[in-house]
């Protein structure tokens, strides 16, 4: 693990720079030649191990400057799955075996971890992220950042209160080319922004579907945490194996749909050219079949975005002299040579990352901020969030981004929150 737990985290990154003068110095071979010495490896742990989290896994188990100690899911058959994984990669066996929990708790509260991965479904990210912070861990939280805006804020302010680093998944801001068209954007490229385009999924809906018998090994109960009960059924928890997205996203007490599932990506770069990365729109308006088509956002400078009525998934700039559409490995301008020319000395440059993953772990040594900080993601977020909250009450909404409130719409306000099923409490 890191050395910052043999001391205080605190005390150690006071004395970084001069401790980076004088390397500790371990013969290759009593290490292996590409591992890092075990002072310098970020130790980790996994909490929801399904689909996405298999590629972080990998990802991590690649590297040798960290180590991999537990993995969590609430379901048994998963996280023994990684667990052999973790181990047969470390050759690992024993007292030194990768742990292996049911409750995300039991590995939050193992001392010997720097930085959590985590990976579940949206409505358990909250309590999670909170429970890491509090327990003194670095942080990687899978995108969409939250079930609700309330639950967002909740975990920026615990990351800000116990100084922890910080990254939300949205790893397209990682990507070259999202990098580029924000910094054509907001150099001037395309003049004045007048309009931006995103094209992503819907809303999310209520759950109606018929009970079916749990799978064996399967904590459903834990599975649902602070979700309201309901029978299992497995569109939304499939049984393994499995190789497939499970549709718990689609779902109104989990997740937002594809407006905070790839939302979460596009939206975020929507907002990350804009300059909002501290703000957000003013209003946001339903589809009327007259004179709004799509869901409108109006921000306070004058930039109306619409969610779809560009035909292809991405994102969509238009300015007062010329354009620029960017998906993944996608960058069209118009004009087609706007984008010949590389970001010049005097024009914006935005944060360069070496990668999502590189770029987390990198922080937690500097102790700076990732190029997707916690605020980065509550405010990308919370435009996906008030665009579901517009289509599900189907009625034009006024949003102040500096107090973080609907303003004048008590009933569509109770949507920022919701209820959590005991005894799952922020």
């Amino acid at each position: 693990m890191l050395a910052t737990r043999a001391v205080s985290r605190r005390g150690f990154l006071k004395g970084a720079a001069v401790a980076a003068g004088a390397p500790f110095l371990v013969r290759a071979s009593a290490l292996g030649a590409e591992r890092a010495a075990p002072s310098d490896r970020i130790t980790m742990g996994f909490i929801g191990i399904g689909m996405q989290a298999r590629g972080h896994l990998g990802g991590m188990l690649g590297r040798p400057d960290v180590q991999v100690l537990a993995v969590c899911d609430c379901d048994r058959f998963r996280r023994e799955e990684a667990a052999k994984r973790v181990n047969e990669r470390y050759g690992a066996k024993g007292d030194g075996a990768c742990g292996c929990y049911n409750d995300f708790r039991e590995l939050v509260d193992r001392r010997d971890i720097d930085a959590v991965l985590i990976a579940t479904p949206d409505h358990w990210h909250a309590i999670q992220v909170i429970r890491c912070a509090e327990g003194g861990k670095d942080v990687y939280c899978e995108k969409p950042l939250s079930l609700t805006v309330r639950d967002a804020r909740a975990m920026a302010r615990a990351i800000r209160r116990y100084g922890r680093v910080f990254q939300t998944g949205s790893q397209q801001r990682s990507g070259r080319e999202f990098r580029f068209a924000c910094e054509m954007v907001r150099s001037g490229r395309i003049g004045k922004v007048q309009r931006v385009i995103v094209n992503v999924g819907g809303p999310s809906r209520d759950c109606d579907l018929p009970a079916q018998p749990v799978p064996d090994g399967l904590d459903w109960d834990l599975w649902l945490g602070p979700a309201p009960w309901r029978p299992y059924h497995s569109t939304i928890c499939p049984g393994n194996p499995y190789n497939h997205f499970p549709h718990w996203r689609s779902f109104r007490d989990y997740s937002g749909g594809g407006m905070t599932d790839w939302g979460a990506h596009h939206f975020d770069i929507a907002q990350w050219g804009l300059g909002m990365d501290e703000s957000g729109p003013v209003e946001v308006i339903p589809p009327d079949g007259k004179e709004f088509k799509q869901l409108t956002y109006r921000y306070a400078n004058g930039v109306v975005m619409t969610h779809g009525g560009g035909g292809r998934m991405g994102v969509n700039f238009y300015g007062t002299e010329g354009a620029v559409f960017v998906d993944r490995g996608r960058l069209e301008t118009e004009p087609k040579t706007l984008k010949d020319t590389p970001t010049a000395p005097g024009e914006v440059h935005l944060y360069n990352s070496p990668g999502h993953h590189e770029d987390w772990l990198r922080c937690i040594r500097t102790r700076q901020k990732p190029i997707c900080d916690i605020e980065v993601g509550v405010r990308t977020i919370t435009v996906c969030h008030l665009g579901n909250i517009a289509y599900w009450l189907r009625r034009p909404l006024k949003w102040d981004p500096a107090k973080e409130e609907l303003v004048g719409d008590p009933e569509a306000a109770r949507w920022l929150d919701r209820a959590r099923r005991e005894p799952w409490t922020l």
